[in-house]
């Protein structure tokens, strides 16, 4: 979906534990920089070069991709991108997830017993490629960390934001250029209305809240939550309401 003059909110479908569900990383660039926020899941590589063409930008010109967080939804399609492209791409996050996302340590909500009496839920050819991606997690290389309040010159100016909650290195971005949140899983929405952080997959639900405070003061015409999408209605007053508790 086209969002704004060189923002593009890509769709992608994605089955993990449950069944099928739509995310969205964001496409971002101008007549120099080609920017992906995110990178979906092993195995989506054809389906986010196929995003990429519809959008009318081709993935090749991609020259840089911004990662939110560390979960495998984020970054599991990572790794076969950057394979995929022969020209270097600069892939950037949060130092506190860093770690993970280069597989120095296991994500933290890759533990196989924090999954262990799901898995007992799945049928057996899911339930098997599940425990391959736990036993293995993907994980690729972070060239420059970011940091709360930098602002990255690139497509009118993109605004680093550090989000922690959901991970400890979650970010959101805001487009200076087009006024549009980028929120990750700071946020997700549900009929075109923005939410507030999941508690069942949010590490830290005083923190997130705490968060989206940061973002109320923001100058939103609209915002891409990863899990729901494009939110263009009442985005100002539902970021107070949800940093309120309300």
């Amino acid at each position: 979906m086209r969002v704004a003059e060189g923002v593009e909110a890509l769709e992608l479908t994605m089955a993990f534990m449950g069944g099928p569900s739509v995310i969205h990383p964001t496409l971002i660039w101008d007549d120099h920089e080609t920017i992906l926020v995110d990178a979906g899941m092993p195995g989506q590589l054809e389906a986010l070069r196929e995003a990429c063409r519809g959008a009318g930008v081709p993935l090749e010109r991609l020259t840089r991709v911004i990662v939110t967080h560390q979960d495998i939804d984020h970054i599991g399609g990572l790794p076969d991108l950057l394979a995929s492209l022969d020209h270097p791409i600069e892939v950037l996050a949060h130092a506190d997830d860093r770690p993970y996302i280069e597989g120095e340590r296991r994500p933290i909500k890759m533990d196989p017993a924090r999954w262990a009496a799901r898995l007992d839920e799945l049928p057996p050819e899911r339930r098997a490629a599940v425990e391959a991606l736990l036993a293995d997690p993907p994980h690729a290389r972070v060239d420059r960390t970011l940091a709360d309040g930098d602002t990255l010159p690139y497509c009118g100016g993109i605004r680093v934001i550090h989000t922690p909650g959901h991970t400890p290195g979650h970010l959101s971005l805001y487009l200076e250029r087009s006024r549009t949140l980028v929120t990750g899983d700071a946020l997700v929405s549900e009929g075109g209305v923005l939410q507030g952080p999941r508690p069942g997959v949010t590490l830290d639900m005083a923190t997130a809240l705490h968060s989206v405070g940061k973002l109320t003061g923001l100058d939103v015409d609209r915002a891409i939550t990863y899990h729901g999408g494009v939110v263009e209605r009442d985005v100002a007053s539902r970021l107070a309401e949800i940093a309120a508790g309300a």
